[in-house]
């Protein structure tokens, strides 16, 4: 397999890790902090063109991720071209600004059109990917990757916290600006402290254009094992994104409408993050070691069983331990998925691979909320409101699509990707 000779130094690689480590825990916790308000946001702001709150809801969740879905292959493949670091600050500088906008939008259709332009401009996970897979040693991939997927839950766990905070002391504003602040810190952390000795690959006959960029992600595609193990990210997302819309309505259920329905949910979220964060890097570099398919079909096994219990739930305090455990199950799957990625490809595409992949999980964030409600409303069936059960059956869902990763990984992921002559 042929080397890549455009990435940072072998010796350097720990240094590009840690910096992008940093880099990716202020991106999650700045867009964390903004996630959980905002409908009400949506609600404040007023549609101007007297479209239905629920539509506008609706388009400033979804047109973000179809948008990346889009997006994230041609970034990714330009990263290939022209350097990887130059796809990181460009995330991290359009994400400061976009989100910065996002504070001053003078109505719901305004937000919208940042949203869009949010998703077709950053897009921080994809390209930090790339980086480290491009970086780390293939022998140490599972930890590099484990170790970004523990920065990115760290930051989700404590986003939405300071997010209710400073949108109820300081105002919607303040969040925005504080988001903002976060994505620039971590850029110019990038420019200052990464060095990316990039040299750009020689053509050998290839195109150049649109032809050019169409090639590399075929190239991609047709690597052995990498669609199953796309397969697998996209069910894996998908079951992991659906369980967010519905949770606070279902915690509500739970609590007859408590006020402290609120506080349980962020206390389940954080509880869940908070566990993936810890095994995530563990078992990153347990998988370095015994075998990354190994720990990805345990973990997803794990998964799955631990879904089934929370779909009966009657226990607030239930639900944020199973809930918990979740996310500590979770933190195998995703990052040893990721290693196996850049073990069975090669360094060079490692920007064509992780924006294929940012835009394999964009698409399920996508979709997963119309999975989770079309699941709801067949288990509500003619009832007038959906009580706690019906908003539990999206755990079942969730269930399936690990057990489904499962199978895929069994079956299409031949373990030879675990043998010595994977780690190039």
């Amino acid at each position: 397999m042929r080397e890549d000779k455009t990435s940072p130094a072998a010796s350097d690689w720990r240094r590009v890790l840690a910096v992008l480590f940093v880099a990716q825990l202020l991106t999650a916790v700045g867009f964390s902090t903004v996630f959980p308000f905002l409908p009400t946001y949506v609600e404040h702001l007023g549609s101007a063109s007297g479209a239905p709150l629920l539509l506008m809801v609706t388009l400033v969740f979804s047109v973000q991720a179809l948008a990346m879905m889009l997006a994230s292959p041609v970034w990714g493949a330009l990263g290939d071209r022209f350097g990887r670091k130059r796809m990181v600050e460009r995330a991290m500088y359009a994400g400061a600004v976009t989100i910065l906008l996002m504070g001053f939008a003078g109505s719901a259709e305004e937000l919208v059109g940042l949203r869009l332009l949010q998703g077709l401009t950053t897009g921080v996970m994809g390209a930090s990917a790339s980086m480290v897979a491009a970086a780390a040693p293939r022998e140490r991939i599972g930890y590099a990757m484990g170790l970004m997927q523990t920065a990115l839950l760290s930051g989700v766990s404590v986003g939405p916290v300071i997010g209710e905070f400073l949108s109820y002391a300081f105002g919607y504003r303040s969040a925005f600006m504080v988001t903002a602040a976060l994505l620039l810190t971590g850029g110019l952390l990038v420019t200052t402290l990464v060095r990316e000795n990039f040299v750009p690959p020689a053509r050998d006959g290839t195109r150049r254009g649109l032809g050019g960029f169409t090639e590399a992600l075929a190239k991609v595609l047709r690597t052995p094992v990498v669609g199953p193990l796309f397969l697998v990210r996209f069910l894996a997302w998908t079951g992991r994104s659906m369980i967010v819309p519905f949770l606070p309505l279902l915690v509500a259920a739970l609590m007859s409408g408590s006020e402290r329905a609120g506080l349980v949910t962020g206390l389940a979220i954080g509880a869940s993050s908070a566990a993936g964060t810890v095994t995530s890097m563990l078992l990153g570099r347990l998988g370095d070691r015994v075998g990354l398919r190994r720990v990805a079909l345990v973990c997803a096994a794990l998964t799955a069983l631990a879904y089934l219990p929370l779909a009966y739930v009657t226990s607030p305090a239930a639900l944020v331990a199973l809930y918990a455990l979740t996310g500590a199950t979770i933190g195998g799957v995703l990052p040893t998925l990721s290693g196996l990625l850049a073990r069975v490809t090669d360094r060079a595409s490692s920007g064509a691979v992780y924006g294929l992949d940012n835009s394999v999980g964009a698409g399920a964030r996508g979709i997963s909320p119309i999975v989770g409600g079309a699941v709801v409303a067949l288990a509500a069936g003619a009832a007038i409101e959906p009580g706690a059960g019906h908003y539990a059956t999206v755990f079942l869902a969730a269930a399936t699509c690990f057990a489904l990763a499962l199978a895929m990984i069994a079956l299409l992921v031949p373990s030879r990707v675990d043998g010595p002559r994977a780690a190039r």
